[in-house]
């Protein structure tokens, strides 16, 4: 298990007694002056250029690339734009000033281009450092492995904004606890559902919909209730392109649930 985090989750006064339980990490330590001017200090050939790796396996045929329509509206109109020209990484041995060991700083140097239309105002140049004790991978696999966190912080962001979990309408910390367990529920409810559905990439496209798009898709429809006889008739009185989905998914969770 390797605890990945952000900047606020570097608390090098911990990083020693973490190291020797065994825990591995890969966090991302601030752009302060100290480690700017090491990254400065660098000879040009302690930096190779970053090949990032790939998020997933194409099992078919590559996709082509779609226009960006984006870019050259901005250019078009004027506006200042940041035009990423090239990444780089390098890495030295470091050793933070509440820590007695040394460890891996993994730098990345983003090679920024800043544009107006198609002027070039100046060239700029960002860093960007990852803290790690993982001797076993190489340069771009640390990179890749703390960029890989980021899934985690869409969920916080969504348990914060879209079920509400942290808009606790209560007074005391036990049941701050239990209204929190129960919008999570909510956010792990839509994640099974998405996951039960039988088109797989539709129900990947659901895994990372934003709770609120959720709701609407699939949870607010418009319906009439009429009651005819013995039984109850739900008509849905607007179609959506995920009312296929719904069924289906409805259909094979009666196949799973018996009775």
């Amino acid at each position: 298990m390797t605890l990945r985090g952000d900047t606020y989750f570097s608390h090098t006064q911990h990083l020693d007694r973490w190291d020797a339980q065994g825990t591995t990490f890969i966090l991302g330590l601030d752009a302060h002056a100290k480690a700017v001017g090491l990254a400065d200090a660098l000879s040009a050939q302690a930096w190779t250029k970053l090949e990032r790796l790939p998020k997933y396996e194409i099992l078919t045929e590559p996709r082509t690339t779609p226009e960006r329509a984006k870019e050259g509206i901005v250019r078009e109109k004027g506006f200042q734009n940041v035009v990423l020209v090239g990444e780089d990484v390098a890495e030295i041995e470091y050793r933070p000033a509440a820590c007695r060991k040394t460890y891996r700083l993994v730098i990345v140097r983003k090679n920024l281009s800043v544009q107006r239309g198609e002027q070039v105002l100046f060239d700029e140049v960002r860093y960007f450092f990852y803290l790690t004790n993982r001797r076993d991978l190489d340069r771009p696999g640390v990179v890749a492995r703390a960029d890989g966190r980021c899934d985690q912080e869409d969920v916080i962001a969504q348990l914060k904004h879209g079920v509400n979990a942290m808009r606790m309408p209560v007074d005391d910390l036990v049941s701050h606890w239990a209204y929190m367990v129960m919008t999570a529920l909510a956010w792990n409810l839509k994640a099974w559902f998405a996951l039960l559905v039988p088109a797989q990439e539709r129900g990947l496209e659901l895994l990372k919909m934003e709770f609120r798009s959720f709701l609407q898709a699939i949870v607010l429809l418009p319906c009439q209730i009429v009651r005819t006889g013995r039984r109850i008739v739900l008509r849905i009185l607007n179609y959506t392109p995920w009312l296929r989905d719904l069924f289906a998914t409805f259909e094979r969770l009666q196949r799973l649930v018996p009775g």
